[in-house]
């Protein structure tokens, strides 16, 4: 008889970057993220209880398509108006993705020094209007 069981919890999540050290300063200065440690070109960060592992890609190798990273905030428009004052560049402006039945999906996305795509996104009451 098969056991059952299911994946549900993650514990890490991995990112590859050009260079280590503006990926660190980015992640952690820019970004606020709480940097746990460094080993060699391998920086960890905490994302509420998720581990992010910044890892620079080897020269030789090539790069590997990375998955987007998405930020939840509880208020959109004030975190992209934040980190725009940090001199992030963002792709677009925050927009309403999905109505949904109890809430309104908001999103906005940016690029990382090496071009991996991140995101904040935003679980908003009905009819959340963000602030210009």
């Amino acid at each position: 008889m098969p056991v059952k069981f299911s994946l549900n919890a993650i514990g890490q999540i991995a990112l590859k970057v050009q260079n280590i050290d503006v990926a660190e300063k980015f992640y952690e200065s820019t970004l606020g993220l709480r940097k746990l440690y460094r080993f060699g070109n391998l920086v960890f960060f905490d994302c509420a209880g998720v581990r992010l592992m910044v890892d620079q890609e080897e020269e030789d190798k090539p790069s590997t398509a990375a998955s987007v990273i998405y930020f939840r905030t509880a208020d959109i428009a004030l975190t992209a108006r934040e980190l725009k004052s940090r001199g992030v560049s963002f792709i677009d402006e925050p927009h309403l993705i999905a109505p949904m039945p109890d809430h309104d999906l908001w999103m906005t996305f940016f690029k990382d020094p090496s071009g991996n795509l991140l995101a904040l996104m935003c679980e908003a009451p009905k009819g959340y209007q963000p602030a210009a």
